[in-house]
């Protein structure tokens, strides 16, 4: 986690196409996806600087097809990029204390009161203490 890098909003919505994609991608397909589904007419040339960007962040991996098509499939979960970014927040704000973390939320009255019950019987799980 040391050269951990948070994505840039942009650069979250393409990984977030790629994750649900079943198979690698090519950057014309990536271009086809945000032009149809999220009215965004770019250039090849601006997805090629996010997927490189990505790919020099680790988290895509790039290999060459045929010719000059390179093909992007993730080197990272979804929840493994959550658990990276968490830890970098925690680390960064909040000393790595999850307490310092949850007490900002819940001096800001954030959590309800179903939401604390949930996190003490998570705690209690994660703990080993059998919930009574």
């Amino acid at each position: 986690m040391t050269n951990f890098q948070k994505l840039s909003e942009t650069e979250m919505e393409v990984m977030q196409i790629i994750w649900a994609s079943s198979h690698p991608m090519t950057s014309s397909e990536l271009l086809d996806i945000f032009a149809r589904d999220k009215g965004k007419e770019w250039k090849g040339q601006t997805m090629a600087t996010f997927l490189a960007r990505l790919v020099e962040k680790g988290v895509l991996i790039s290999t060459k097809q045929q010719g000059r098509t390179n093909i992007y499939e993730p080197c990272m979960s979804l929840e493994e990029y959550r658990s990276q970014e968490a830890k970098s927040l925690l680390k960064t704000l909040y000393e790595g204390s999850v307490k310092n973390f949850l007490a900002t939320l819940y001096d800001g009255k954030e959590l309800t009161k179903d939401e604390i019950a949930e996190l003490r019987c998570w705690f209690a799980e994660k703990a080993g203490v059998k919930n009574e």
